[in-house]
């Protein structure tokens, strides 16, 4: 029974990179569709998604058979708490791929724009988080979480900055409304995908040091606060 859990647990970590890896490539395409006018690659995105759904699914009914088989304690209970919680947040992160995919066609007329907004700075920084916490959920290196909330609070900050932008050019040129809402779609979207990384972040410091994360306050630049749920605590 030992050897078992232990054969399960092993697939249960590989099942959880192989869907990071798998969100990591439908976010880069996302925005390499984004940037590029791909609408092929917007298409090959849409239709990926099926493949994040499905090892959702088998992630979700592994922990639970580990669980119905198994009493797992300390470390391995930690764990599989944790998959069940990444496992929804990289779901999640797959259909923000697919979000800003199936924007693509509506902004295709507009890239001066995207341009203009340096879409392209945030586009990266975004798809830098995804791959920097799939990294950090590889390695289990806790030492990098601090730059996944920093790198999250910069993209909220030049979300923001992006987005007044876009509002003022819809109250003096109403011809931009329409594609001024695509792209106000996909900064949520970006938005979002900031917050998703920093809760896969939070889950990782969680299985290797069980410590819960809550006060994301401390890690914005400056703060001088510091705490239990600081992961830079010695």
């Amino acid at each position: 029974m030992e050897r078992h859990f232990e054969l399960e647990l092993q697939k249960l970590n590989k099942r959880i990179l192989k869907m990071g890896n798998l969100v990591y490539d439908q976010i880069h395409n996302a925005f390499e569709a984004l940037l590029n006018n791909n609408l092929e690659l917007a298409q090959q995105v849409v239709g990926n998604d099926n493949k994040v759904d499905k090892l959702d699914v088998k992630i979700d009914k592994l922990c639970q058979r580990i669980f119905a088989l198994t009493q797992p304690v300390a470390t391995d209970l930690r764990l599989i708490m944790s998959a069940l919680k990444m496992n929804n947040d990289l779901e999640r992160l797959g259909d923000l791929a697919v979000n800003i995919s199936a924007k693509v066609e509506g902004i295709s007329e507009y890239r001066e724009i995207l341009a203009d907004l340096h879409m392209d700075e945030l586009a990266n920084m975004a798809d830098m988080i995804v791959k920097d916490v799939i990294t950090i959920l590889n390695t289990r290196n806790t030492s990098f979480v601090k730059d996944i909330f920093l790198s999250a609070n910069a993209i909220d900050e030049k979300v923001q900055a992006v987005s007044a932008r876009i509002l003022d050019e819809m109250m003096h040129k109403t011809e931009v409304i329409v594609v001024a809402t695509n792209l106000m779609i996909i900064l949520t979207q970006i938005e979002r995908i900031a917050g998703y990384s920093t809760n896969i972040a939070e889950s990782v410091v969680f299985i290797v040091e069980g410590r819960m994360i809550k006060h994301k306050k401390l890690f914005k630049p400056g703060s001088e606060e510091s705490g239990e749920d600081s992961v830079t605590e010695e």
